[in-house]
């Protein structure tokens, strides 16, 4: 048991269960404001504390479970979150909620640590397509989270959220004991600081990680202004903007899946360089419409549908090809590659609030993610050409 590779579903669930765990809340922010006696702002740490703490957990358990392990650290973890979890659910008071709703980060380890875990057991090209094949599953959580989280409130108050994440935690506790033996393999030395430190000096991991972070960076620009932009000019209702949302979305999963069928074939590098291509070409094309003067919803959301396609046959890939450079240290790479992304998506979604505030169009919007855009793709290029060299 403690030396059988996990299942792929076991890795998915794993993986889901961060995403959920970051945005199902959302739509109960109000209601903890209320019953907590806490100004908005102060609830409103729930989310970005979390993410911060999040970020920093990364930037830990992956060395740590290339020194530990894949195994016990998953399971440390888990047991961590499902404690935070009961604790945020009998939370009297704003403080013991946000306390123990930062240390519920520590479940950013099935992100870390299943990507780890792949890599530990198939080639580039192999990781690469189960790594998407995850990602194309997972991509349900955030869709799905706001809604099942709104009726969990609606029906049972905004507690109940916390009590489901503490069942599901529980959950795969039992099944990370029973189905995740551990899968780096044994004989190889502890990682050092000095190799996390040359990991970070080195052109090709750099490359690949900031391919994977401008591209995340350019979703986490959508998400932030296009409500903005939806509802100052064309006065879009909520409902339909959590559509509009959700386009980006389904293009990812469709593009995740793509990278699962194709990776193993044809390699890693020109699905990033056709994922980069096609954001740049969506982009552009939306550009032109707006600029000719065709002010209409479908022209921003049928074309961010291809940047969100893009991103799907881009980050599974890139993320590969930064743990790639030392396969023995593929938990550092994951965690730090997702502590840069997060840290990247605050920076641009604050400076994309900033933005819409001055001027909420969808010009504005999409040029903010066309940079993000080109960036990827410098760094794509960047990317391919220090492979081959190596």
């Amino acid at each position: 048991m403690q030396r059988t590779p996990p299942h792929l579903l076991t890795l998915t669930l794993l993986t889901a269960l961060s995403a959920l765990t970051l945005n199902m809340i959302l739509p109960s922010l109000p209601a903890m404001s209320r019953e907590l006696g806490a100004r908005e702002s102060v609830v409103a740490l729930t989310v970005s504390g979390y993410m911060m703490v999040s970020a920093l957990f990364q930037l830990t358990l992956g060395p740590v479970s290339d020194r530990l392990g894949r195994r016990p650290v998953m399971l440390a973890a888990l047991g961590l979150y499902v404690l935070a979890s009961l604790g945020c659910m009998l939370a009297p008071d704003i403080g013991t909620l946000l306390a123990c709703r930062v240390l519920q980060g520590a479940i950013i380890a099935g992100s870390v640590v299943s990507s780890a875990a792949i890599r530990d057991q198939y080639s580039v090209r192999d990781s690469a397509g189960k790594l998407g094949a995850i990602a194309s599953a997972m991509a349900v959580a955030p869709m799905l989270g706001p809604m099942l989280g709104g009726y969990l409130d609606g029906a049972f108050g905004w507690r109940a959220a916390f009590a489901l994440y503490t069942a599901m935690g529980a959950a795969l506790l039992v099944v990370v004991w029973l189905d995740m033996g551990e899968t780096r393999q044994p004989g190889r030395p502890p990682p050092r600081l000095r190799d996390g430190a040359a990991l970070l000096a080195s052109g090709r991991y750099r490359a690949h990680v900031l391919c994977a972070a401008f591209s995340v960076g350019a979703f986490f620009v959508f998400v932030t202004g296009v409500p903005y932009v939806a509802t100052a000019v064309w006065g879009m209702p909520p409902a339909q903007v959590g559509l509009g949302v959700g386009s980006i979305t389904g293009g990812f999963m469709l593009g995740a899946a793509i990278t699962a069928r194709l990776a193993p074939r044809h390699g890693i590098a020109p699905l990033i360089i056709a994922g980069r291509l096609l954001s740049l070409l969506a982009l552009a094309v939306a550009l032109a419409l707006f600029a000719a003067g065709l002010s209409h919803p479908l022209a921003l959301f049928g074309l961010t549908v291809f940047v969100g396609l893009g991103n799907g046959l881009t980050i599974s890939n890139a993320n590969v090809g930064a743990m790639a450079v030392r396969p023995d240290l593929a938990g550092t790479a994951a965690g730090l590659g997702g502590a840069l992304s997060i840290a990247l998506g605050a920076v641009l979604s604050g400076m994309t609030a900033l933005a819409v505030e001055r001027s909420a169009t969808p010009g504005r919007l999409l040029l903010l993610m066309l940079g993000c855009v080109l960036l990827s793709l410098v760094a794509a290029l960047a990317a391919r050409r220090l492979d081959r060299r190596a």
